[in-house]
């Protein structure tokens, strides 16, 4: 019996040292992956907090520049037939009738003449937040009629094509009244110019189509992520 006692002892001991190793690199594996979920948690958190004051810098400027430009356009905006959208920085040139001749591209002396007036005053706010600001994008917009034309993918396309030109047109003004050669250079950096067509038309509060409202230039300010 001492013999065979002595045999089982001899057997149990590396079996113990066996189990306490696989319990050691258990536990080493529990605490790594813990301080990998706490770094992941930790990194999270940062990058959370990170957006959240990105938003609230982003929401402050954009406060500002409305602010701004309320304050240097507002009294005129009336007279230009235009108004501005504080909330998303884009100003509404609405008059149709003021700005071109029906199915044409080309700025009307009445047009251009609050453009002379407008835009040295807007681009005073736009260079002074260059920083913050990604792009200003000069947009067309046109009503989803086409004359008497009754095909809608025809009259589609024909308005995207007189949207696109006459924000062209816009673009191309403020850029030839520009008053040096750093101002056109920003232009050319930083202004866009983009027909939309009847892809964002404007409603009476009857649901019908407001085909006046729709045909619009609008001036909007792109801030930076």
């Amino acid at each position: 019996m001492a013999m065979w006692d002595e045999n089982n002892e001899d057997h149990w001991i590396p079996l113990a040292d066996i189990m306490t190793g696989m319990m050691i690199v258990f536990m080493l594996v529990a605490v790594s992956f813990m301080i990998k979920v706490q770094h992941r948690e930790s990194t999270l958190r940062k990058q959370y907090n990170e957006i959240q004051a990105s938003k609230l810098q982003n929401a402050k400027i954009k406060q500002d520049i409305a602010k701004e430009l309320q304050q240097t356009l507002g009294d005129k905006l009336e007279k230009w037939h235009a108004v501005l959208d504080s909330k998303n920085l884009i100003v509404k040139f609405n008059s149709s009738k003021v700005m071109f001749d029906t199915g044409k591209s080309n700025l009307k002396p009445e047009f251009t003449n609050s453009l002379n007036e407008f835009f040295p005053l807007y681009l005073k706010v736009v260079e002074k937040h260059a920083d913050s600001i990604a792009s200003v994008s000069v947009e067309g917009y046109a009503s989803s009629v086409w004359g008497n034309l009754s095909d809608t993918d025809s009259a589609y396309f024909l308005n995207m094509n007189l949207s696109q030109q006459r924000a062209n047109s816009v673009l191309r003004y403020i850029y030839e009244i520009s008053p040096n050669s750093a101002t056109r250079a920003y232009i050319r950096n930083y202004f866009t110019a983009n027909g939309y067509s009847s892809s964002r038309v404007v409603f009476n509060e009857d649901g019908s189509e407001n085909t006046a409202q729709s045909q619009r230039v609008e001036f909007k300010i792109v801030l930076r992520k």
